[in-house]
This record gives structure tokens, sequence and C-alpha cells, in this order.
């Protein structure tokens, strides 16, 4: 029974979906992290949080809030304002959008470091692998010689690279990730996360929390970056100082409420049968 299902799943890989098919981008997304799995980027695990992020980008339009767009632009002020700026890479976002994380790690001049919750050396390396095959240069995290640890974390995520997480002072983690934020933010990290549920532990830890979908989030910062790059460091600053963190997520869940709220009294739109 479980041989006849992962046939089925690999078919559904090449299934040309229709442009006007309603659920298209979605499709195509879930299509990425299985084809991830198969390519053992993603853990099966990697399935379950993509389901659940799916699930919290219908509450919010499948769209990305003007709130989003503050906290990404306070995210990437931050990251330009960093000394040493890391991103860490998992298996989910490594295959959903390798091509713009590498490009947003280029505008904010910060290292791509492979971190993962599942952590097998085979499978870190095809992880990097994937970075590389689309263009990314000196991939941190696989070189044990550098590798180092988090006292704090009991679980894989806790073996770190020192040219990287390490000796980080700001730290972008796309997709949830709540214990290694907390983790983080006690020895003195700045954290910024993209994480679609406010709720969220990585949400409500981080210094910055991304209400939004990876697949939007990382190409909208590229082009923040792209304007805010030749700021004046004080109006750089004034962005990071400006923002809550808190209240953000506070106006993050008020939109989600109305939103709901605005369904619940008749804006949901009825299926037409013609």
């Amino acid at each position: 029974m479980i041989f006849i299902y992962r046939i089925e799943i690999v078919s559904l890989i090449h299934l040309n979906i229709p442009k006007d098919h309603p659920r298209a981008e979605s499709l195509r997304v879930r299509e990425l992290i299985i084809e991830g799995m198969h390519e053992n980027i993603v853990a099966e695990a990697g399935l379950i949080a993509h389901g659940r992020g799916e699930a919290f980008d219908y509450l919010i339009g499948e769209k990305t809030p003007d709130f989003a767009v503050k906290q990404q632009t306070a995210a990437v002020a931050l990251m330009l304002l960093a000394e040493k700026p890391v991103i860490s890479v998992n298996g989910n976002v490594a295959s959903l959008c390798p091509e713009d994380l590498i490009k947003l790690a280029s505008v904010l001049s910060a290292e791509l470091e492979v971190n993962l919750f599942y952590r097998r050396e085979e499978r870190s390396s095809i992880v990097t692998r994937k970075l590389e095959e689309n263009g990314a240069k000196n991939v941190l995290g696989n070189d044990s010689s550098f590798h180092t640890s988090i006292d704090e974390l009991t679980h894989s995520r806790r073996v770190v690279d020192k040219r990287g997480i390490h000796s980080a002072d700001v730290i972008l983690v796309p997709l949830e990730d709540g214990d290694r934020t907390m983790a983080l933010r006690k020895i003195g990290k700045k954290v910024i996360t993209i994480d679609l549920n406010p709720l969220s532990r990585t949400s409500v830890w981080s210094d910055i929390s991304i209400v939004n979908n990876v697949v939007r989030a990382i190409p909208e910062m590229i082009e923040i970056a792209k304007k805010l790059k030749n700021k004046k460091q004080d109006d750089l600053k004034k962005i990071v100082s400006d923002f809550n963190n808190y209240k953000s997520l506070q106006e993050s869940l008020s939109f989600i409420s109305l939103r709901l709220n605005k369904l619940a009294e008749g804006e949901l739109e009825k299926p037409k049968i013609e």
C-alpha cells in the first residue's frame, strides 16, 4: 500500500497544472515540496509544516498584507545594519525558493548556512548542492571542522558553523523554528523569522516576525533591500527602532480576525453554477 501511494505522488510531480486553474500557484508550490521530499531535501515532516502554513495563508488571503510589508522592511533594515548577517536554510525553503534566497543573500551581503532539524550529513550535503546548483557560493554548515554547538539546544539544530550562525549578530530564519529562535535570542542574537502563524513560539520570540508566505516574502525583501541599500545608517536605525514586534503581531491577528468577520458577515463569494 505504501509503495502504491509513493508511485501516485511521484506521478503528480510531472502533472501540467493549467494556468487558469484557481489553485495553480498553490499546486505548483505544493509540487515543489513533494519533489523536494523525493530528492531528500525536504523531510517528511516538512510536508506537514507546509500544509499548516498553507492553512494560515488562507487566513490572510494568500497575498501580502500591509502589515507584512512593514515587517519585511524592518527585517531588511536590520539585516543591512548587521555586522555579520546570516540566512539559515532548511529543506523546505531550499526547495521553494533557492534562487531568491541566493539573490537576497547577495544584496544583503549575508552568508547562507544549511541548518536542519532532521539532520544527516547526506541530507545536509544534498540541500547544499541544491543551493550551489542555483548559483550559491561558499554555503556554510557542512564542513565538520567548523562545527560547534548551541548549548541551549539538545536536537540536531544545535550544530552550527563557527563562520556563520555561531558568530552572526543577525540571523534570518525562513519558516518556523521555535526552539532555535528561543535559544538564539538567549545567547544574544537578533532573530528575524518568516512564519505564517502569528501565534507560534517562533513569531512570539523573534525580534522581527514576518507573517507571510516565504515564496512571496523573499522576493519582496529583495526589492525592499535594493531600495534601502543606499539609505543612511540613521534612516535604517529609525526603521528598526520604530518597529515593535509585539504590536506588529497584534496587528497581524487583528487583520485575520477582521477579515474572517467580514467573510462571516456575507462577503464570502457564493459559487455560481452556470
